[in-house]
């Protein structure tokens, strides 16, 4: 582990086709992020599951909080899955509930957003439907991710956008990064106007790794102390019902206080990118 000082973070960004040694270390997130808004950074964490985003991004939600970052974490799933015993298999959802409001405020995060789809069942909530009784996440008479999300975009109207990464084999992740991203594209559109004014542009998204590796080699590393390591542990501990990610936790332990993120926008086509091609 790092013997950094317990308050300590490093923020290191490599370009793209740079040498992982060609990084820029400073204090400040603002090293880390294009487009930086001094005063005005809005970051919204979707996630698929309740502790997604300590497990995947602990370390950076606590220097975002250091530095007056407002910050929406929003829980895609309820959880029912998620029972390790027969016991807990009707009761899973409000101990998870419970769980997750405890990890949080580890971390120094008091509010959160449930969005209560059905857990490991989000295939039959992609993309946009008319709501029928019974149906989770309504919002204007309407259910599914895109619904969701779209609104969830628009209310919140962040500067950047964090995700677990699509190369996560975990169907609930890959459906929520599928579906947050096209959002992210119907967001700054006018279509569904019920769901609120339309974003002034498509936002930056980064990934965060939870159960795989990225698809390709990330850009951000945040670096951080024993003691905020300790308190990202102490919230995934939180999480007493959920014995099957004891490995995910061994391996963060060895690893020491550190993080990587790799951005990864919605990306317009245009035919003008495979113009060399044929010159």
């Amino acid at each position: 582990m790092s013997s950094r000082d317990n308050d300590h973070f490093a923020i290191s960004r490599r370009l793209t086709g740079e040498p992982p040694s060609a990084v820029q270390k400073a204090e400040r997130l603002a090293a880390a992020f294009d487009d930086w808004r001094e005063g005005e950074e809005r970051w919204l964490f979707i996630a698929p599951h309740d502790d997604d985003i300590v497990m995947g991004a602990g370390l950076l939600v606590q220097k975002a909080l250091a530095e007056r970052v407002d910050l929406t974490m929003a829980i895609t799933t309820d959880g029912s899955m998620g029972y390790c015993e027969v016991s807990q298999r009707d009761t899973i959802t409000q101990i998870r509930k419970s769980e997750t409001i405890e990890s949080f405020r580890m971390i120094g995060v008091e509010e959160l957003r449930w969005l209560g789809f059905p857990d490991c069942d989000l295939a039959r909530y992609l993309g946009r439907r008319q709501a029928v009784a019974g149906d989770p996440g309504v919002v204007a008479g309407y259910t599914g991710l895109q619904n969701a999300y779209v609104e969830l975009l628009r209310s919140v109207r962040p500067t950047r956008v964090f995700l677990a990464t699509g190369s996560d084999l975990h169907p609930d992740h890959k459906s929520v990064y599928q579906e947050a991203l096209i959002s992210t594209f119907h967001a700054q559109g006018d279509i569904w106007p019920e769901l609120g004014a339309p974003l002034a542009a498509l936002l930056p998204v980064y990934e965060m790794a939870i159960y795989c590796a990225f698809p390709g080699e990330p850009e951000i590393k945040i670096e951080g102390g024993l003691s905020h390591l300790e308190r990202k542990l102490a919230a995934i501990a939180a999480y007493r019902s959920q014995r099957q990610i004891d490995l995910l936790v061994q391996r963060l332990r060895d690893a020491g206080p550190v993080e990587y993120f790799r951005r990864t926008d919605f990306a317009l086509y245009s035919p003008a990118i495979y113009a060399g091609l044929f010159a």
